[in-house]
């Protein structure tokens, strides 16, 4: 019940600070005394306790020093015009019969360079609403597909922020995690791009000439559509002429495509992830130094607090990065990695795995990780916690070995990762939908991010479905091979009552 009464006043403070607006990091602060308070009330060492939650974050040096990479990388891209170049030369191919599928695609692609949703969003993202709402596109389906392609990098580019985090926290390498994720998202993605197809299909129909569908169609989003048009309509001519504005701020000379080019070598040769970005970094300052005519002091403070164009237009579109940008997702990891320490050490979370255990032992691994999932993204209102507390709660549905984490990892990166972004109060979907001026209901259309885990946890029953008939079948042909009957664990729990392990 303490448990209960802790875990409840935890996320109260979190939605609080989420509803607000306000920093998450003090309410992530106020979790660290809750949860050390509930280690006292239970008769554990405060020495104890702080000294695991240390021991934790010190696991996490690794990843904190990757974030201040991604930091440094994504504004130099932004200064050198990388993003730029890409941008401009990548909204020229976009038609009013074929936004929808576009956006999804090219902010799939951007998101895959850059590795951050927020990111993508705030640059391609914000074109690609900006040039369909001027197109006359359904916003809810336009916002849907630009917050899926946000994410489809989000989750497994090699500078992505989560795929580090999941990769530190089961301890797997990156680049076979990536390669299985490429095979467990492509049946989703395809599905997803055919969609906006057809609704940049039906789009086209209903302007070529309306039908009594396309009428309907039309009526049933003229709500959402009308606000967005308008959020948008001052800012959609004015940004019409992609090329023109950013070569008015860049010299979009062919070599600004050389940092992005790096990276997508270098993750093909599987080169260290610090290594690929170090290489990155350093073209990125040649093409500042060289291309764009940039000071060395100048260079030196856009590292730190990021880049800031003249320019209001390109600003709007391009500002940001640096160390400082990553300071709120760094500061996350770490604390979140204290309740890890916290947690091992108060046994806090004890009884709620050990439901979870049996949930797996009932619906398999990966089905129970997606309801935790689901659960964890709720309370946690963002994707850095979302990762940390499935991890932690589903711990014990795996092993310790090699494939075991392997199979951890994609788990974590087909629930949490994608799942967080679609709870309409997390900041994970809530900042990017704000961003392009996308209304909420541009969740349901984002299919990517449940059709991952809704594929996931099928094909998850079809394997336990086909293992049940090929034992079955082995029983009766061999009934000396039987296995004897075990009662069910949830069933053996609500016959015999709940009795958990000693040290509870």
């Amino acid at each position: 019940m303490l448990e209960a009464g802790t875990m409840l006043l935890f996320c109260a403070v979190l939605f609080a600070s989420v509803a607000l607006g306000w920093s998450i990091i003090p309410a992530l602060f106020v979790g660290v005394l809750l949860f050390m308070g509930y280690g006292l009330v239970r008769r554990c060492s405060l020495r104890a306790m702080a000294s695991r939650a240390a021991g934790s974050v010190r696991s996490a040096g690794t990843v904190v020093v990757a974030f201040v990479l991604i930091g440094v990388l994504t504004s130099l891209w932004r200064a050198s015009g990388t993003i730029a170049f890409i941008v401009a030369h990548s909204t020229a191919v976009i038609h009013a019969a074929t936004v929808i599928p576009l956006s999804f695609l090219l902010c799939s692609a951007m998101s895959v360079l850059v590795g951050s949703s927020f990111a993508s969003a705030a640059t391609m993202g914000t074109i690609c609403m900006s040039l369909g709402l001027s197109m006359q596109a359904n916003p809810v389906m336009l916002g849907g597909a630009i917050l899926a392609g946000v994410y489809v990098g989000d989750r497994c580019s090699p500078v992505s922020t989560s795929a580090l985090l999941v990769k530190r926290l089961t301890h797997t390498n990156l680049f076979n995690t990536i390669a299985r994720m490429l095979r467990t998202g492509a049946v989703p993605f395809v599905l997803s791009c055919v969609v906006y197809v057809a609704a940049a299909v039906v789009e086209w129909l209903c302007a070529s000439g309306g039908s009594g569908f396309g009428a309907a169609s039309a009526a049933a989003t003229a709500g959402s559509a009308g606000s967005a048009r308008a959020a948008v309509s001052t800012n959609a001519s004015s940004i019409t002429d992609i090329g023109g504005l950013f070569s008015s701020a860049f010299d979009l000379h062919w070599l600004t495509l050389v940092p992005a080019l790096l990276v997508i070598v270098l993750a093909l040769l599987r080169v260290d992830v610090r290594l690929l970005m170090l290489a990155s970094i350093a073209a990125s300052v040649a093409v500042c130094v060289g291309v764009q005519h940039m000071e060395w002091a100048e260079l030196l403070r856009l590292l730190i607090f990021g880049y800031h164009a003249q320019n209001p237009q390109v600003a709007a579109l391009l500002d940001g990065g640096g160390i400082l940008s990553m300071l709120t997702v760094m500061a996350t990891v770490c604390i979140s990695s204290a309740y890890a320490g916290i947690f091992a050490e108060t046994r806090m979370l004890a009884r709620l795995q050990q439901v979870i255990e049996m949930l797996g032992h009932r619906i398999g691994a990966c089905g129970a990780t997606m309801i935790t999932a689901t659960c964890a993204a709720a309370l946690a209102c963002n994707q850095t916690l979302t990762i940390m507390l499935t991890h932690q709660l589903c711990g014990g549905l795996y092993g310790d070995d090699e494939s075991e984490r392997s199979a951890q990892a994609i788990d974590l990166e087909d629930s949490a990762v994608v799942i967080a972004p679609l709870i309409p109060w997390s900041i994970a979907g809530a900042v990017p939908l704000a961003t392009i001026n996308a209304p909420t209901l541009s969740l349901a259309a984002a299919t990517f991010l449940y059709l991952l885990p809704l594929s996931r946890m099928l094909a998850s029953a079809v394997r336990r479905r086909s293992g049940f008939r090929t034992r079955h079948r082995s029983q009766n042909q061999n009934p000396g091979l039987a296995i004897p009957h075990r009662p069910k664990p949830m069933l053996h729990m609500f016959a015999h009552g709940f009795h958990p392990k000693s040290g509870d």
